[in-house]
């Protein structure tokens, strides 16, 4: 029997992320294996230092799975799923980002963990002129 060989598709910081993209794959056919998922679900401090959730498919799909991924938009889009062009220079490069704007909300997202983070209000951000926009 030959064994079987895997690549390194995609890293990804959370695995909500590396889910989704797991999906997508196995939508199409294609079998993924995800590495790291459970013990940085446990801790995601652990990210950085395993290099995040890892994504494998087998060589043989690499190609067709990398196609699959590079039709999947990176940035923010909008609720008619056009992607998001910034306001001030007109790039397509939007992220979404928390701002925390003081100590007292990074204080309250320290000692309330998450359940303070969900009151703390979204921006989004172009990563080409970096303007922040609602």
């Amino acid at each position: 029997m030959e064994e079987e060989k895997f690549t390194l598709l995609r890293r990804f910081q959370y695995s909500s992320e590396a889910t989704i993209y797991q999906g997508k794959l196995e939508s199409q056919g294609i079998e993924v294996f995800l590495r790291d998922q459970f013990t940085i679900d446990s801790n995601p401090f652990y990210s950085n230092a395993l290099g995040g959730i890892r994504l494998f498919v087998k060589t043989e799909d690499f190609k067709k799975a990398s196609e699959i991924l590079d039709e999947v938009s990176l940035y923010a889009v909008e609720d008619d799923n056009q992607v998001m062009k910034c306001p001030q220079c007109g790039a397509e490069q939007i992220e979404m980002e928390t701002s925390i704007r003081s100590w007292k909300t990074l204080w309250n997202v320290i000692w309330l963990g998450f359940l303070a983070s969900l009151f703390e209000k979204h921006k989004y951000k172009c990563q080409n002129c970096k303007h922040e926009f609602d």
